[in-house]
């Protein structure tokens, strides 16, 4: 089960869920130019069906801001260490916005050097990993973006402590038809998944997460607290999730390990989160369309064959991804009704228009 595997619930246009987010962060705060840059990356989270890191998150991210956890007027810095390097402060901005310069950075970068690695810290929560390695795709590069975590909850392998996060990976590549897409949390599914069961009330699989006490599966999401997210792939996804996090955290002079913050548990302190992406001119090896086109005949090629028994389609990256985009913008988000009303309250918490009572809800 992934991230967007709700049961269907209120449809909402992504343009008018865009708007009523850019109204909420005008409302907490933030520059009417970057209230609109925040949604509109938000928005893209759900369209590419990553719904936990997209609008669910309003609430918190204005929670933060009017607790002064984050900086809404950040003086973003960018200090190119070397022809492909460079560290982005974001000066506690919202993570959006800093991630967004990075990946802005790295492809001016890597059209000069062939290659770029910018470090981030001083970030937040950004939302989708997917979101800003397709940004590079865009440009012609391939992108690769991870982070640490916005809380731990995840042990080293073998550990009953929440030394790690669900530190994500995206890599994208550019298609013809379009990119190829890999987001994934280094945990079994997100934590933002398991928020999004507690808020509609339902139970978690068996395999999510286990105590810290006894090891056994915790199926109520209201005891998430008590326990770990469990690694995708055993100790490679423990693994994995750990070298992540050097590279985004302690290589940027960002927290890891114990020093995290959990914004969840704490949404009045800064994070200090720490990033990366990475572009790669995909020029530098051979012309762009002729490497586009290779990867269609390629992908092609794996959709077309022979399936295991049980299995309707192959799946590939970016696949899915694509046909919900599509689809989502064409029918609109389908929201729980759960969140829906969560953000009616919001709404009245701010003083702005509902998002049911907009034009194209």
């Amino acid at each position: 089960m992934k991230d967007n595997d709700a049961p269907a619930g209120v449809l909402i246009a992504a343009e008018t869920a865009r708007r009523f987010a850019a109204d909420a962060f005008v409302k907490a705060g933030l520059p009417a130019t970057d209230a609109g840059r925040v949604a509109e990356l938000m928005i893209e989270a759900d369209l590419a069906g990553a719904a936990a890191h997209g609008i669910f998150r309003l609430a918190q991210y204005v929670h933060r801001l009017k607790l002064g956890a984050i900086n809404p007027n950040p003086a973003i810095k960018v200090d190119k260490t070397a022809a492909g390097t460079a560290i982005v402060d974001g000066d506690n901005g919202m993570g959006h916005l800093v991630v967004a310069r990075a990946a802005e950075t790295a492809i001016e970068q890597a059209r000069s050097a062939g290659v770029a690695w910018v470090g981030v810290h001083n970030s937040n929560h950004a939302g989708a990993a997917g979101t800003y390695a397709a940004l590079v795709a865009e440009q012609g590069m391939v992108g690769l973006y991870s982070a640490v975590a916005s809380a731990n909850h995840m042990g080293v392998w073998g550990g009953s402590e929440p030394l790690l996060g669900t530190n994500p990976l995206a890599i994208a590549i550019p298609g013809g038809e379009h990119p190829v897409v890999l987001d994934i949390a280094t945990s079994i599914v997100s934590y933002g998944t398991i928020k999004n069961h507690r808020l509609q009330g339902r139970p978690l699989p068996n395999d999510w997460m286990v105590g810290t006490r006894d090891g056994a599966p915790i199926t109520d999401p209201a005891r998430s607290g008590e326990g770990l997210l469990l690694p995708v792939g055993g100790y490679k996804g423990a693994g994995l999730a750990l070298m992540l996090g050097l590279l985004a955290g302690s290589l940027n002079r960002a927290p890891f390990g114990r020093d995290v913050v959990d914004f969840n548990a704490h949404p009045e302190q800064v994070c200090d989160t720490g990033q990366f992406i990475v572009a790669l001119d995909v020029a530098r090896f051979r012309p762009l369309q002729e490497f586009t086109a290779a990867i269609d005949i390629t992908l092609d090629d794996f959709r077309g064959s022979s399936r295991l028994p049980g299995h309707d389609e192959i799946r590939l990256p970016g696949d899915q991804r694509h046909r919900r985009r599509q689809a989502q913008m064409r029918d609109g988000l389908s929201l729980s009704p759960e969140l829906a009303d969560q953000l009616d309250v919001l709404a009245k918490e701010l003083g702005i228009e509902m998002l049911r009572a907009r034009t194209g809800a």
